[in-house]
């Protein structure tokens, strides 16, 4: 008994004197600590500074905070803006021919070229007082969405300069001079931005990019004038070919020291009037067959005076910082944007579709192979609204949710395409051929558009979602990077020594929690309502306590080799994503009222993320380097083996028949996707197919009566029925007329389009289109 008083006294002293403390404890445990970590540099810093943590912090800590997220309050569309989206957005889609514009025309008329610049489409991140729209990130978000349900041409050209580009960085950062300038030019659409920033040798790695300036004196306007000496060479810039201002990235070099004392000043961002000397625009790229302007500028040598950079000399080297808080916010609302109106699009024509398309003697969403499909698009549809919805309010809370972001890129991009690959194979051979009739295949073909761009997805799943959740979102991580990194290891030292406590009070609180969770199936976990949604909330909780402990284990086990270990730690990424999705779904439930039609959907996807979230955690128990420590981390976790199973197949039927047989429900949850009022507008001749043939219902209780008491013969749709139950007196004429009418447009649905055999499309032919039966 002596023995351990005095064993817990001299635990007490070491821990109560500074100095034995920091020379037997916190001292190696500091220098363990910068020996495992990577060096902090500047741009990394400045990368994770950039961004804000928002609820993925709660979720990545292990606390989901349910009050906070269903509290909170969402900013919904104007009357403006709504009125835009009603009028301006439909309008301009009248005005649009998708299948013209890629295969005949290889960009937009004149017409919608003048429709977008005057009503200001290109200007609506732009504050009202420079004659901008000044929408909200929301609106920003739901316009494109929109647009690329109808083309994804237009949805990229009408992205482009609302997201990075000369008008988001004048706002933020620009001058009064350059502002009162260039602004209201952009928001009337005298001119056209691009901003250039990838090149050959500098793609997803943006923060090593060749292109250089190097500040000089040298001739502007006829003057000797202080300015900076260029020489880039950029692609894969949309808008470049018609572009009449060009924002540039570029590393800025100050040799002769000119600005100051620093010879390498760093990213520096300038605005350049295409028109300028030098400047070479024009050469196009042909992405994937689309429409949108993307190509190539280039300048060698080329002269500019100091005050073109944005913000003026005192914004030089700045550039990268710049980019990254804007970056942040922008992945958030353009191309999940993007994926919400394909995934909603692929969702409402492929429920319509299977229902008027019939094999066998039956429709196509009575097989439960399709139905399994038919399940996952509604589910996708839901869960990309809740998600583009969440991601952009939280940028017009003032939010810059850098990992947020990220999730919502990766993710809604890949559902899209999930998405537009079922719709694919339900659509079979209609899907595939080309022509006015096909309002799958530009969208099928785009998509990779969107998986690349923006921070491939490859890149974002293995570098981005972990590598910066687990230093920003973590409470105490990215502070001990910062002490790490302090040149005076004393000063370090006492940074790192309360978050070194604080930190293993952390990780031990979470360790005991998740084993607690997993002993008792996170029945006693805290739930914020007493629902059908509580088991839920109590397993996500279960899983974000496991994330926690998973991730301290990984940093503390690799320390700057998880950097490198890209499967392991982008399984934890997986994870955390997983957790803001269903947080996104049960937000966009509650938003919405609850309504009881949705729960299922909302079941189907909080089952996926759950066993999603299982497969990941024991993927990176099975690959952590130590199998041991891989070993006793799944028991700590799932101490009673499997937890989680997918969505059952009869909660899968129950979406598909959802989808496919309730209108209203099936609208609700594809509400971006456009209609077209024109009778050659394909969606439009499927809603109307669609309408007409509902009304047949009674018709069709009719011939079933009659096929019940063999008036009329036992095989046969109505369609095929139709003279002899005229004959038969089972139907009336107009009856049949009816039913004739309903039959065209179920043949314009399931028909596809042909050409003559030299397709004529290059001669301008296209309008010459005939349809004949799908196989």
């Amino acid at each position: 008994m002596l023995f351990w008083i005095m064993v817990a006294a001299l635990i007490f002293v070491l821990f109560q004197v500074k100095s034995l403390r920091q020379q037997w404890v916190t001292g190696p445990a500091f220098k363990l600590f910068k020996k495992v970590l990577p060096p902090l540099s500047q741009t990394e810093r400045e990368a994770m500074e950039a961004g804000s943590v928002w609820v993925e912090g709660d979720l990545f800590s292990g606390k989901p905070d349910w009050e906070r997220l269903y509290s909170m309050s969402l900013p919904q569309l104007t009357d403006e803006e709504q009125s835009f989206l009603d009028n301006e957005v439909n309008e301009l889609m009248g005005m649009i021919d998708d299948f013209d514009v890629i295969h005949k025309d290889k960009d937009f008329s004149e017409d919608a070229w003048r429709y977008m610049r005057e009503k200001g489409f290109f200007a609506m991140i732009i504050p009202k007082e420079y004659g901008g729209k000044a929408f909200s990130a929301l609106a920003n978000s739901t316009i494109v969405s929109k647009i690329a349900s109808r083309s994804v041409s237009a949805g990229v050209t009408v992205m482009v300069p609302n997201s990075l580009g000369p008008g988001e960085l004048l706002s933020h950062y620009g001058t009064q001079q350059q502002k009162d300038y260039w602004l209201p030019r952009l928001a009337d659409g005298t001119d056209i931005p691009c901003f250039a920033l990838t090149g050959p040798e500098a793609g997803s790695d943006a923060g090593g990019i060749p292109d250089t300036g190097v500040v000089t004196m040298g001739e502007y306007d006829g003057k000797e004038t202080l300015g900076i000496r260029l020489n880039w060479d950029k692609r894969y810039i949309t808008l470049a070919p018609v572009a009449t201002v060009l924002g540039l990235a570029f590393k800025l070099y100050d040799p002769d020291k000119l600005l100051g004392e620093k010879e390498s000043i760093g990213i520096t961002c300038a605005l350049i009037p295409t028109s300028h000397p030098g400047v070479e625009v024009g050469n196009r790229h042909l992405p994937l067959e689309q429409a949108f302007m993307n190509g190539t500028t280039r300048g060698k040598d080329v002269f500019i005076p100091i005050d073109w950079i944005i913000g003026g000399p005192d914004y030089a080297g700045k550039g990268w910082r710049m980019l990254m808080e804007c970056l942040s916010a922008g992945r958030g609302i353009s191309l999940p944007a993007l994926s919400t109106g394909n995934a909603q699009l692929s969702a409402q024509t492929t429920a319509i579709y299977a229902s008027i398309r019939q094999q066998f003697g039956c429709s196509l969403y009575e097989f439960e192979g399709v139905q399994e499909g038919l399940a996952q698009l509604s589910a996708n549809a839901y869960q990309a609204e809740a998600v583009r919805h969440l991601t952009a309010g939280a940028i017009d809370l003032g939010q810059k949710p850098a990992v947020v972001t990220a999730i919502a890129k990766f993710h809604m991009t890949e559902v899209a395409r999930q998405s537009i690959n079922i719709a694919m194979d339900i659509h079979g051979g209609k899907g595939i051929q080309m022509g006015p009739n096909n309002y799958l295949a530009s969208l099928y073909m785009a998509m990779p558009v969107s998986i690349t761009v923006e921070g491939a997805n490859i890149l974002t799943r293995n570098l981005m979602i972990f590598g910066q959740g687990a230093t920003r979102c973590h409470p105490y991580v990215f502070d001990e990077m910062v002490a790490a990194a302090e040149p005076d290891f004393k000063t370090g030292l006492a940074q790192f020594e309360p978050l070194l406590y604080k930190h293993i009070k952390f990780a031990l609180g979470n360790a005991f929690a998740a084993f607690g969770h997993g002993l008792t199936g996170a029945r006693f976990a805290s739930a914020p309502k007493d629902d059908a949604n509580k088991r839920h909330t109590q397993q996500i909780q279960r899983m974000s306590k496991a994330l926690a402990i998973c991730s301290d284990i990984a940093m503390l086990m690799l320390g700057g080799e998880l950097k490198r270990r890209e499967m392991l730690s982008a399984r934890l990424g997986d994870v955390l994503s997983e957790l803001y999705l269903s947080s996104a779904v049960l937000k966009h439930f509650y938003s919405r009222g609850a309504n009881p039609k949705e729960q299922p959907i909302v079941d189907y996807l909080i089952q996926q993320s759950l066993c999603n979230c299982e497969i990941a955690l024991k993927g990176y128990c099975r690959h952590i380097s130590n199998p041991v420590v891989g070993a006793l981390i799944q028991r700590l976790i799932f101490p009673w083996g499997s937890a989680y199973n997918p969505p059952k197949d009869k909660l899968k039927t129950q979406l598909a028949l959802n989808l496919c047989q309730d209108k209203s429900l099936r609208d609700a949850i594809t509400p971006m996707c456009y209609v077209g009022k024109n009778e050659d507008d394909a969606v439009a001749v499927l809603n109307q197919a669609m309408d007409a043939i509902d009304a047949l219902a009674p018709l069709a209780a009719k011939v079933k009566a009659a096929q019940q008491a063999k008036t009329l013969p036992r095989k046969g749709s109505i369609f095929q029925l139709r003279e002899k139950a005229l004959a038969e007196q089972v139907i009336t004429q107009a009856e049949a007329e009816q039913i004739a009418a309903a039959d065209e447009l179920r043949k314009q649905v399931v028909n596809v389009d042909e050409f003559d055999f030299d397709l004529g499309l290059a001669q301008g032919k296209g309008d010459d289109v005939k349809v004949s039966d799908a196989a």
